[in-house]
């Protein structure tokens, strides 16, 4: 490899040309969902030659469709997955400290509607005598919580505790008058998962001027030995010759594997995976109700639902819908009515129109294939099964199947781990405690927050409550933006006065952004919280314009699409503007 060769990329389109000049890597990661992101941040840290690609967006399709929970899986206890919870429960704890300006924790409280309920069915199900749910009562509950306890502990937060009857309507005096009890315990919540992942990316390229990592760049298959990838963008062929490849595709992991071997054998199926739809709601009254815990409940089959504040608006799910095919997924209107219906079990007095509803999105559990009539019996632990090298296609292919959010670093761990140990070379970096992009240094709260954001202010000369909103964003990385703000100027959109056109700009430059909802739906929370609107869009297509030379139709052409995938897929309704339409427009 040339000196210019290692250099280190700076941007997508260098790192683009980098590959163009590579002709082998030892490991080619495909998927950058959280599970392949983590794969090759472990390997990046090694210091090896590793290439990642992902078909669309980082973290765009199933990791960027969580319940936004950071949770050791309660109800997976009942099921026997003892060793899931554990490690899901130190993952946690690992992201509260290594990520806490996107990891919070979340009390949650379960309303109960009896104390016996479940217990022989509980039983039964975790002697795997019967698939079939059934609600859980305060003892099944109570049980499930001390052993919740156990496995977290040393925890950063408090254990469990129950309250009666009249304590529970004390703090919850909506809730449905023939609830009994309730027990509150405590999780975590992510409020940017889409950034966590970005920011992963940019900490792992920074680590290893040999990692190259490229967003929509697709898979296309194999020839001669050799993986030919795509620039979607561009249309642009590569192809590369690894020594392995590591399938973090996802529910996409069947199709890659037949893509990647030869048309006479076909591979075994590894993925079975179930649709989950969440709802993101502007309701005054549910947003108070529930203050800042989290509403854990079950509906009238058993199947769990959840209700929290997610920014200032409340995050509803979910779904639980087996799926053949993972492709174009959005919430359709039987799934709004279930989850609608769900609420008024705990809150039969709170009304929710369909017009506060200012969201939708549905991703897919990348679940293992199973023959359980039941999908909540599927396993959610991660599998690493091996698909041998051929004559045909000389590498091997490690797949990464199954796995949850929470545990997204043990799982790259592992897989990480047994890729160096196949190429005989040592680990020499742990991620158990490094923070991650903005939460490096992240100020406590109280006085050392405050101090940040004033020693901030003072060197960037932007007013406090600007920082303070940077910090949030961004974590200890708005620094950075700020400064650049501090050069650049601080134009508020006029669509949304909370966020600036060169604020966006700079997301634009410098993270992978190639699309309105790379920049709308994923760099941003503008989309999920509802504050979209037309002039927000416009002006982001603008800035893109200018950024990348696209000529007016190209930039009309970039809205349309925009526009109408926000329609489909998250039942958002933008329409273009008298503005929009006019020969003479300028693209700034």
């Amino acid at each position: 490899m040339t000196a210019s060769q290692a250099a280190k990329p700076d941007n997508r389109a260098s790192r683009l040309e980098a590959l163009a000049q590579r002709e082998r890597t030892r490991v080619l990661v495909v998927g950058g969902g959280i599970n392949g992101i983590s794969a090759f941040r472990e390997l990046a840290l090694q210091g090896i030659d590793v290439v990642l690609v992902e078909r669309g967006d980082w973290c765009e399709a199933a990791s960027g469709a969580l319940s936004r929970m950071i949770h050791g899986g309660l109800r997976y206890m009942e099921t026997g997955e003892f060793k899931l919870v554990r490690e899901s429960l130190l993952e946690r704890n690992r992201l509260l400290a290594n990520a806490p300006h996107f990891v919070s924790p979340l009390p949650t409280t379960v309303p109960l509607f009896d104390y016996t309920s479940g217990i022989t069915s509980a039983l039964q199900r975790f002697l795997g005598l019967t698939e079939k749910k059934a609600r859980r009562g305060g003892v099944i509950v109570k049980i499930g919580l001390t052993l919740y306890d156990i496995f977290a502990a040393p925890s950063p937060m408090p254990k469990h505790r129950f309250s009666a009857r009249a304590a529970t309507f004390r703090r919850w005096p909506d809730f449905n008058p023939k609830i009994a009890c309730s027990a509150t315990y405590y999780d975590g919540q992510i409020s940017q998962p889409e950034r966590l992942g970005v920011e992963m990316v940019r900490d792992a390229l920074a680590a290893n001027p040999k990692a190259l990592a490229l967003n929509h760049v697709r898979m296309a298959g194999v020839k001669d030995g050799r993986v030919r990838l795509v620039d979607a963008m561009t249309g642009r062929s590569f192809t590369l010759r690894p020594d392995v490849v590591v399938n973090a595709t996802g529910a996409w992991i069947d199709f890659s594997n037949e893509a990647l071997s030869p048309p006479t054998k076909a591979p075994e199926r590894m993925i079975g995976g179930t649709k989950g739809s969440h709802l993101i709601v502007d309701n005054r009254r549910l947003y108070d109700a529930l203050g800042d815990e989290m509403v854990y409940y079950e509906n009238q089959e058993g199947r769990v639902c959840i209700l929290f504040r997610y920014f200032d608006r409340v995050l509803i799910g979910s779904t639980d819908i087996p799926i053949t095919d993972p492709d174009g997924l959005r919430c359709e209107d039987d799934e709004v009515d279930y989850i609608l219906q769900s609420v008024k079990l705990v809150f039969p007095a709170l009304s929710i129109r369909r017009d506060e509803i200012v969201y939708t999105f549905a991703g897919t559990r990348p679940l293992p294939v199973s023959d359980a009539s039941v999908a909540g019996r599927i396993s959610r632990d991660h599998s690493t099964p091996v698909v041998p090298a051929t004559e045909e296609r000389p590498f091997p292919i490690y797949c990464m199947v199954g796995g949850k959010w929470t545990t997204f670093r043990a799982f790259g761990e592992q897989v990480a781990d047994k890729v160096l140990a196949a190429l005989k070379l040592p680990r020499t970096a742990s991620t158990t405690d490094l923070a991650i992009g903005g939460g490096k240094d992240y100020p406590a709260p109280g006085e050392a927050r405050a101090a940040w954001v004033a020693r901030c202010a003072r060197d960037s000369a932007l007013p406090a409550t600007r920082i303070e909103a940077l910090l949030t964003r961004y974590g200890t990385q708005a620094r950075t933006i700020a400064l650049e703000l501090a050069r650049s100027g601080d134009t508020p959109l006029a669509g949304l006065p909370d966020y600036s056109r060169q604020e966006l700009a700079a997301l634009a430059v410098s993270e992978d952004v190639e699309t309105l909802a790379d920049l709308l739906l994923r760099r941003t929370s503008i989309g999920i919280t509802g504050r979209l609107n037309i002039t927000v869009a416009e002006e982001a297509a603008d800035i893109l314009a200018g950024l990348k030379g696209w000529s007016v139709p190209e930039r009309d052409q970039h809205l349309d699409n925009f526009i109408a995938r926000l329609a489909r897929d998250h039942a958002v309704s933008l329409r273009r503007t008298a503005r929009d339409f006019q020969d003479q427009r300028r693209v700034s």
